[in-house]
């Protein structure tokens, strides 16, 4: 279901949930102007659909141990298929690595790192990262603060 499909009482569903994904169906109908019937058979259809592909909580990294959040712009010295395959096969199992990104420019992946402290990092990316199959080139951007962290998509953008 394309977001050009969506309607707009979807759109409404789905920032509400993006917002707070324990809302009851009695709150969420209320919310976007619903009975709880059609409100549920919508929901529905958006997890069948695949628009809606879980929920889950939302935590607060630094609340949890997490102080290092950082990007690492990796190249690697092949390009076949199979090598990026491979590569990403192995940051895939990674817990440190909560995001990876195939990326155009001048790097071929960007991962989005979390660590507890600079020190952990330091070990992770020189005995982890740099390990990893086929790396050419590694370069880490740490972030300062967090100015926007990601709260959810812009639905019907």
């Amino acid at each position: 279901m394309p977001s050009s499909t969506l309607e707009p009482v979807d759109i409404r569903i789905l920032e509400a949930l993006q917002g707070d994904g324990r809302l009851t169906n009695q709150a969420l109908a209320e919310d976007v102007g619903l009975s709880t019937s059609p409100c549920w058979r919508r929901v529905r259809q958006l997890e069948e659909t695949g628009v809606i592909d879980g929920y889950r909580a939302a935590l607060d990294r630094q609340k949890i141990g997490l102080g290092v959040l950082a990007f690492i712009r990796v190249k690697i010295d092949s390009h076949s298929e199979a090598e990026a395959e491979e590569f990403s096969k192995s940051v895939a199992r990674l817990r440190e690595v909560i995001a990876c990104y195939s990326i155009a420019g001048d790097a071929d992946f960007l991962l989005q790192v979390v660590s507890p402290d600079l020190d952990t990092y330091a070990d992770f990316a020189m005995t982890v990262i740099r390990r990893l199959p086929r790396i050419k080139e590694m370069q880490t951007t740490f972030v300062l603060k967090e100015i926007k962290p990601f709260k959810g998509f812009p639905v019907g953008l």
